[in-house]
């Protein structure tokens, strides 16, 4: 579904990325794995449009996106849950949730994707009338990635989801991701905690001082003693 091929992206006169390859298929988990500043989130941020690349090119479906602009791609059902959440603090709940499906708003979709997402989440249900701000933070996280679902995504690129919850949340996000995968959305998930994210996680890509190292499926680099080391401590 998705084809990255020699990404270079730059901050300033900082090269990011260098050459960064890899493919999403059509459905389940995909992990980017890699230590902090390896590349990670700059490589959404290139997918998602956010950051435009120097070179390279991103087709989704064949088609090659370089020139087209992040709600374009939104529009295509390529979602980006940034790190940090960036949830509208001062609105409720439901209407962060609602800001996720704007795009969906004249036809009558919404209304469907906003019951998806609090049968799927029923925390954000009961909390629908309160101040984002006010969350914990796994639920802000939760709201984050229903805010997300609310586009009705293909692709859902999901950045740090487990940074700062407590284990408890972590195990259940993890479970989440494994639910909206069998719904049949691909996602590519960056994360820190690179043995849950290889326990959930079909295939995982490592991308190092950015540029991608290994490409395997999970159990495959589960079982690669370089991978155990640098990343499992074992």
């Amino acid at each position: 579904m998705l084809q990255v091929r020699n990404l270079n992206a730059y901050y300033g006169e900082f090269q990011a990325l260098e050459d960064v390859s890899l493919e999403l298929p059509d459905h389940g988990v995909t992990a980017l794995l890699g230590a902090n500043a390896a590349g990670k989130t700059t490589t959404l941020r290139v997918i998602s449009g956010v950051l435009p690349l120097r070179s390279g090119v991103v087709f989704h479906d064949g088609e090659d996106l370089s020139k087209m602009s992040p709600a374009a791609r939104v529009a295509r059902g390529i979602v980006h849950v940034p790190e940090g959440r960036m949830l509208f603090g001062t609105l409720t709940v439901e209407e962060n949730l609602l800001v996720g499906g704007y795009s969906k708003r004249k036809s009558k979709d919404y209304r469907k994707n906003l019951d998806r997402v609090y049968h799927m989440l029923p925390q954000l249900g009961e909390r629908s009338g309160q101040m984002a701000g006010t969350l914990s933070g796994g639920e802000q996280q939760m709201c984050a990635v229903g805010r997300g679902l609310m586009a009705e995504p293909r692709i859902l690129m999901i950045d740090e989801m487990s940074l700062g919850l407590a284990p408890v949340v972590v195990k259940q996000m993890f479970a989440f991701v494994q639910e909206i995968a069998k719904e049949g959305v691909s996602v590519l998930l960056v994360e820190q905690q690179v043995q849950h994210a290889l326990q959930v996680a079909d295939r995982a890509v490592i991308i190092e001082k950015g540029v991608t190292t290994r490409s395997r499926t999970s159990e495959e680099l589960r079982n690669d003693p370089k991978i155990r080391e640098a990343y499992l401590g074992v």
